[in-house]
């Protein structure tokens, strides 16, 4: 009996081994699930289910619009005269992309970064579960930018991008470059310098965040616009 469910796990595990060797050559073969990867918390998975419910990028003419399929837009409830208010996300459309954007989330809240104080600024005034769905919100707006200009995350960190695409590599059957002479391209990553270097980077870009945040608490857009007013009439 136990060598017969060995027997079927082995069999099932390389038929994953298959799947898992497909997805990662298809992977390597989309110039955006790199363009995507280059987010911190974003993986080969997270990138190519995404694009993958995405489709053409074109047929969202802005970042709500996304964000409205990807089923991470609050809804809104309205009684009468009352004035609207926001609740949950509305669950609808693709909801294994909206989940893995929000697996991207927990990712990102780990690291430094501008989205890692945004889901915790967040978490202060809410709870961890709505950061989560907050930033995976702000995640899809920033994938509709990147698909859409064709440009990649300004706060990408090389060294762990490259690790990431060796990883892909190995896993699409690519041969090991271990005992070479030449250091391969994810080299940088095991290299503590270099990894301490790309986190200093992100926790100065952090630390902006904060500052433009709380200046923005304290001169609020309206508080600016009327000061703007009186001056032009003074």
């Amino acid at each position: 009996m136990a060598l017969r469910h060995h027997d079927e796990l082995a069999r099932l595990a390389a038929e994953l081994a298959v799947i898992d060797r497909d997805m990662a050559r298809r992977a390597l073969a989309d110039p955006d699930v790199k363009r995507l990867m280059t987010i911190g918390g974003v993986d080969a998975i997270v990138a190519a289910s995404v694009l993958a419910a995405i489709g053409d990028i074109r047929r969202f003419s802005s970042p709500e619009k996304l964000v409205s399929y990807l089923g991470l837009n609050p809804s809104v409830h309205q009684s009468g005269d009352h004035p609207a208010y926001h609740g949950h996300i509305t669950h609808q459309g693709r909801g294994h992309a909206r989940g893995m954007l929000v697996e991207a989330a927990w990712s990102i809240a780990s690291s430094a970064g501008p989205l890692s104080a945004f889901f915790h600024r967040i978490s202060i005034k809410r709870c961890k579960s709505v950061a989560a769905v907050a930033t995976a919100r702000k995640l899809a707006v920033l994938v509709w930018h990147m698909l859409t200009k064709q440009k990649d995350y300004v706060w990408m960190r090389p060294a762990l991008l490259q690790f990431k695409m060796r990883r892909l590599e190995l896993t699409a059957g690519y041969a090991s470059r271990r005992g070479g002479n030449k250091p391969g391209p994810a080299r940088d990553y095991s290299v503590k310098a270099i990894r301490d270097l790309e986190r200093a980077k992100l926790a100065g870009a952090e630390r902006d965040y904060r500052s433009f945040v709380a200046n923005w608490r304290e001169h609020p857009p309206t508080e600016r616009k009327k000061t703007a007013s009186q001056g032009g009439t003074s």
